[in-house]
């Protein structure tokens, strides 16, 4: 088709205005989603990059010229009431997700709103009840990782029964990026904006992967946090956290945890162990997920991420083994709208299947999971381990105090 014919066909489909608030790193991800779904992917709608929305007009200006956008906001208010936004993209710190989200939905917009989906269950379940309330809106919470490829076929052999029942879940999600005492604080470091640490940033990550993948839910946990570093350096520019102020040599207090290991019940019988840490030297990005059941195994590592490991405990003895699976094939999930098999995808490519969901499903009338019920659930999970870790839940010790 030649490009004025495309423009046509664009032209001719219904059209989509989504309004993003927020433009830092996951704006920036999900901006390049936005520009990059209609061009590889044949969608139903035309998606218009309306606005976006920053409280830096200034900088807000420079995201939206740098990003794509075709207009700007500086309250996020005033987004959601535009006639020009048919979606609410949420890119924001926790704090805010019920508030938006919320609003969105009561003012008749669709709704993609970044994980965790709240900061607390309460928040959690509002946002719920909100979705509930518009039946004919799409609201949907951006567990990305759940579109990489290699796991979307790691849950069809799980579901296809080709690794028996499920009898061990492992889940790691490790990174590096705060493991040096003088990194500075950030929001992510603060519990009235952030709600958790590693245990709401990236372990809501794996507790999603993991039933994602089994099919299954968490039914209990019993958990441990850890804050290693409870004071960090604060930037000149950066203030809003407790007991901090600006200028040179000010220090601030770190209020999430940094650190999270607990271990789980599955609602089929499986056991689970997670981790979450941004400790963890040399791990950049480190999601592993490892699921062994009663007829074989599969084992993924996002810092592989175009591979899945899968072995069939039914292959003969003498030549059994883990299998390599190059997960770049057309048969594969989403790959097809890419490159030639053998080259891989990367980070961005999730985010991208993820606005081709979101896409379909709302020209389609449905929700894509993950619903928010779904992220209602990881929050609830999320919660589990936190009043675990509080009351030392079945924490014995290993020296007997009364000798």
């Amino acid at each position: 088709m030649t490009a004025e014919g495309s423009a046509t066909a664009e032209a001719a489909r219904p059209r989509l205005g989504v309004g993003m608030v927020g433009y830092a790193f996951m704006g920036v991800a999900h901006s390049h989603a936005w520009r990059t779904a209609p061009r590889f992917f044949d969608l139903p709608l035309a998606v218009d990059m309306a606005v976006v929305a920053g409280r830096d007009q200034a900088k807000v200006r420079a995201a939206a010229e740098r990003l794509g956008w075709r207009d700007t906001e500086s309250d996020w208010k005033a987004l959601v009431d535009r006639d020009d936004v048919d979606l609410v993209d949420v890119c924001t710190p926790g704090d805010t997700h019920a508030d938006i989200a919320i609003a969105a939905l009561a003012a008749g917009k669709h709704v993609l709103c970044e994980k965790p989906l709240a900061n607390s269950v309460a928040e959690a379940e509002a946002m719920v009840a909100a979705a509930s309330a518009a039946p004919d809106l799409v609201a949907m919470v951006g567990f990305t990782y759940r579109r990489v490829p290699a796991v979307q076929l790691a849950r069809q052999l799980v579901l296809d029964g080709r690794i028996g029942q499920i009898r061990h879940v492992r889940a790691q999600y490790l990174q590096d990026w705060i493991a040096d005492p003088q990194t500075p604080l950030s929001w992510r470091l603060d519990r009235t904006k952030a709600g958790s640490g590693a245990l709401g940033d990236i372990g809501a990550h794996v507790v999603d992967l993991a039933q994602f993948v089994t099919g299954e839910q968490v039914t209990g946990v019993s958990a441990v946090l850890e804050t290693f570093v409870r004071e960090r350096p604060v930037a000149d520019d950066f203030t809003g956290l407790t007991g901090t102020s600006s200028g040179t040599g000010a220090t601030g207090e770190v209020t999430v945890d940094d650190a999270a290991l607990f271990l789980g019940r599955m609602s089929g019988g499986g056991l689970a162990s997670f981790e979450a840490t941004r400790f963890a030297y040399g791990r950049k990005n480190a999601i592993r997920l490892e699921i062994n059941g009663s007829q074989g195994s599969v084992a993924f590592d996002f810092e592989d991420m175009n591979v899945l490991h899968f072995f069939d405990a039914n292959d003969p003895v003498a030549t059994a083994g883990f299998r390599r699976i190059v997960v770049t094939e057309p048969e594969h999930a989403y790959v097809a709208a890419w490159w030639p098999a053998g080259h891989g995808l990367g980070y961005e490519h999730a985010f991208t299947h993820q606005a081709v969901d979101l896409v379909r499903g709302i020209a389609a009338g449905v929700t894509p999971a993950p619903t928010f019920a779904d992220g209602l659930q990881v929050q609830r999970v999320l919660d589990a381990v936190e009043r675990s870790a509080a009351a030392n839940s079945l924490w014995t010790p290993t020296t007997n105090e009364e000798s």
